[in-house]
């Protein structure tokens, strides 16, 4: 098992660096040049803790996440005020800076608010949770996992752990995509995982029963809080994501009108889509999901757009203000060299995103990916995306996506 699981991780990471514009980029800063930050973000009933990774003369700085290394595009100096953004998000790391300590806040932006969180730091510290962890268990393996939502609502799910020593990798599936990279380690008979990518603030603890289950919480954010409970089971899986989201009765294609960026309609009927392979996917800047799956359609856009490839994403942002989601928009395209259509379709509520597409029987998932043929048929829809930080199943994803891109390219039109 734990040979299965080191090669996962090794798939994630030649994954990773398969994508150009990926938001696991390496950092072009040698990291002999870079100071480490411990940086803890205190949410309501827990603390996240990250390790930033800052040059020295403040001009590049990454996250680091178990295999993940997430660079902050934008850094503004004035003094000892350090502004570290995430311009695709639209979220602010707020630090101010004295001596070796770092003390500020963290802003996120969501749909309607904002959530706010204290954040503080010391340089040099290169541990996540506790400096001299001691492990009296393993949780190396596939664990059948079940999130409970505080209004009682349950989530199946799939973790793939991994554990060397005290330090643990590894991540969570669900039915609608995954957790991305989740860096922790055991604690005697504690897990303790963590994760902040630009946009999530995930923390996941539990604690080992004699009979080998796993039990605690998951805090996202100030708001956010589900139980779960876990048992190894390496035949373990999540639901089929091409069966979640379908078309109507009646319904075999798609048909709607946006604007694009700058504000001029684009239609699925226009002529630049006819006749072509078209893949719409249902998206929102605030996603990391949806991230991993813009930088892996920007590569395979870049490599089979002459083959008779269009995309088309839609986006479904956390305001409703057309400027302001533009610019979200463009933001992200710029960040990952986007060369396809980008439309601004909506906001990220579930249930008006549907609205807008009235021919699907639900918005389940963002995102959600759609496959058309040649003569304008819908053949496939995919709810979520399981990225790189999933190994070998975005592995396996990206070998059945090729193939299936393969037969429709290779089809003839109406």
């Amino acid at each position: 098992m734990r040979n299965f699981f080191w090669l996962l991780v090794a798939l994630a990471l030649v994954a990773c660096g398969a994508d150009n514009g990926s938001a696991t980029q390496a950092p072009v800063t040698s990291p002999g040049s870079a100071e480490n930050w411990r940086l803890e973000i205190s949410l309501p009933h827990e603390v996240l803790p990250i390790q930033l990774h800052l040059a020295a003369d403040f001009t590049e700085a990454w996250i680091e996440n178990g295999a993940e290394r997430v660079h902050i595009p934008e850094i503004h100096r004035d003094g000892n005020h350090l502004q570290l953004r995430f311009p695709a998000f639209n979220n602010t790391l707020d630090l101010e800076l004295s001596g070796d300590h770092l003390t500020g806040e963290l802003t996120l932006v969501k749909r309607g608010y904002e959530q706010r969180m204290p954040v503080s730091g010391t340089r040099g510290l290169a541990y996540r949770f506790s400096p001299n962890p001691a492990a009296a268990v393993d949780v190396t393996g596939r664990w059948e996992v079940v999130f409970t939502e505080d209004t009682g609502e349950t989530i199946q799910a799939v973790a793939e752990l991994d554990q060397q020593g005290s330090h643990v990798v590894g991540t969570f599936l669900t039915p609608t995509g995954d957790y991305r990279y989740l860096e922790g380690e055991v604690n005697e008979r504690q897990l303790k995982l963590s994760t902040f990518d630009g946009a999530h603030a995930y923390v996941f603890t539990a604690l080992m029963d004699g009979k080998g289950v796993l039990a605690g919480d998951m805090w996202s954010g100030t708001r956010g809080h589900e139980s779960w409970v876990a048992r190894k089971n390496f035949d373990a899986k999540v639901a089929d994501p091409y069966a979640l989201t379908f078309l109507k009765e009646g319904y075999d294609s798609l048909a709607f009108t946006f604007p694009d960026l700058d504000g001029q309609p684009v239609s699925l009927a226009d002529e630049a889509f006819k006749g072509k392979v078209v893949l719409v996917t249902l998206s929102g800047t605030w996603c990391p999901n949806c991230a991993d799956e813009v930088a892996f359609l920007t590569d395979y856009y870049q490599r089979n757009h002459h083959r008779g490839v269009e995309i088309i994403t839609l986006l479904y942002e956390h305001f409703d203000d057309f400027e302001r989601a533009a610019a979200q928009g463009k933001a992200l395209r710029d960040q990952y060299g986007i060369e396809y259509e980008v439309l601004v379709a909506g906001v990220s509520d579930k249930v008006q995103a549907a609205e807008t597409l009235p021919m699907l029987n639900a918005v389940v998932a963002f995102p959600t990916m759609i496959f058309l043929d040649r003569a304008g048929k819908v053949r496939r829809i995919h709810t979520g995306f399981s990225g790189p930080g999933t190994g070998a199943y975005y592995t396996r994803f990206r070998a059945d996506f090729e193939r299936f891109m393969d037969e429709l390219l290779a089809e003839k039109g109406s």
